[in-house]
């Protein structure tokens, strides 16, 4: 498979001083089972799908939850975002964002706030 996402040495150096310590018995290696997580999540794919040049799934998935839980990823996210100066841009992507079925009346019923100047309908 030649569209699997490998981290390069700039990239781990950059995020291992968030990592947490290993306590005991040493970790799988942190670049595989990283690469892992960002092609699950990049691809959509269940964590069982995972290719096996990244390891067991398992390994693959235990890693992502307790790093989750500890706070590792946020961290690492707003580390690199600080380091990309301020932003001129928000943007959304709005697939991701569910309406109730019951939104589209609330212009209707004057339950909207106005956004233009424009008149409102009868």
């Amino acid at each position: 498979m030649s569209d699997l996402i490998w981290l390069s040495e700039a990239q781990m150096r950059r995020i291992e001083p968030y990592f947490p310590l290993s306590h005991g018995v040493p970790r799988v290696d942190d670049c595989r089972v990283i690469s892992g997580i960002i092609f699950v999540i990049r691809n959509g794919l269940r964590w069982r799908d995972v290719p096996a040049e990244y390891g067991p799934p398992k390994t693959i998935y235990n890693r992502f939850i307790r790093w989750s839980r500890l706070g590792v990823f946020d961290k690492i996210f707003a580390a690199l975002a600080a380091k990309g100066g301020k932003q001129d841009q928000l943007m959304i992507d709005a697939t991701h964002l569910k309406a109730h079925r019951t939104a589209a009346s609330l212009l209707k019923k004057g339950l909207f706030p106005a956004v233009s100047g424009a008149p409102k309908a009868a």
